[in-house]
């Protein structure tokens, strides 16, 4: 083997955080279909790992072709080395909650009843939990906390399925007595509340794909003017993550369908809780 070869062999991602950390460090440099690839395989992990080079391509909408230049591209010699990393990384997670969903789906396709159907969705919000738990980041947490603790006003910003979770954030604060603003207006000034806010201020931002565009749209509008924003996002390539000065990934589990909220809701509830703790640990009170 050459010392090319080997030092190319050295920097192929041999696990899933190393290939996704690979990933996000390129981003910005991948050719379009090749990055339109690499977000899907980071945003359906499960799918690259078990998918044909043919159903992966159509579901990602790029010829199979992209598949080979998308492994080439991070130092692999075809698609299948790259699945394999997808594979182990499905070997190494503790399946006990996925398993346990399977059988429930099987149960409640099978006429079991409404409780089956019950426990299907207890299922998958303890994947989420248990997901969230393993992977949440605790200095980005603590820098979230911290950023919003200073806040002057904090803005909430989400629609659509993100709505409850954004909802519950502003009663959660307006509680705390901590001045907040839920961007939301049947009149249509949703820009002109945006208007109001500045670089003293802070925005707690969320979305999932497929991504309400208004909630994109206003959160670029309100990064620039310099506002600072917590993202809770579900991929990296999330068009929130570019904005964000702190961003959350959260994977939602789903039964029948149907995604759950708890692990956001879970995180959206400690940051929530944690800046009103910061707060009162440093003696900065605001008014509602």
């Amino acid at each position: 083997m050459s010392l090319d070869r080997a030092t190319m062999d050295e920097r192929v991602p041999r696990d899933f955080e190393t290939l996704r950390a690979t990933i996000l460090d390129r981003r910005e440099s991948l050719p379009k279909r090749i990055a339109q690839i690499a977000a899907y395989a980071l945003d359906n992990p499960d799918d690259i790992a078990f998918g044909t080079a043919a159903s992966i391509a159509a579901s990602a909408g790029v010829q199979p072709s992209t598949l080979i230049r998308f492994a080439q591209q991070l130092g692999f010699d075809g698609f299948t080395s790259l699945q394999q990393v997808f594979r182990e990384r499905l070997r190494e997670r503790n399946s006990s909650y996925d398993e346990r969903l399977q059988a429930l789906r099987a149960k409640a396709e099978g006429g079991a009843g409404h409780r089956s159907i019950f426990d299907g969705f207890v299922a998958a919000a303890s994947t989420s939990l248990n997901d969230i738990s393993r992977t949440l980041d605790d200095a980005h947490l603590e820098d979230a906390i911290s950023l919003l603790a200073k806040a002057e006003t904090i803005y909430v910003l989400a629609k659509r399925r993100s709505y409850p979770v954004a909802s519950y954030i502003a009663y959660a604060l307006g509680k705390l007595k901590i001045r907040n603003q839920l961007i939301e207006s049947a009149a249509g000034l949703n820009a002109e509340m945006i208007a109001f806010a500045t670089p003293a201020d802070a925005v707690i931002a969320i979305s999932f794909s497929p991504y309400a565009p208004a909630t994109i749209d206003e959160a670029r509008s309100i990064s620039e003017q310099g506002v600072p924003i917590v993202a809770i996002t579900d991929s990296s390539f999330s068009p929130l993550a570019q904005f964000a000065r702190v961003w959350f990934e959260v994977a939602e589990a789903d039964f029948a369908g149907f995604r759950s909220l708890s692990a956001t809701m879970a995180l959206a509830m400690s940051l929530t809780v944690g800046v009103g703790e910061k707060r009162r640990s440093t003696g900065k009170k605001r008014k509602a």
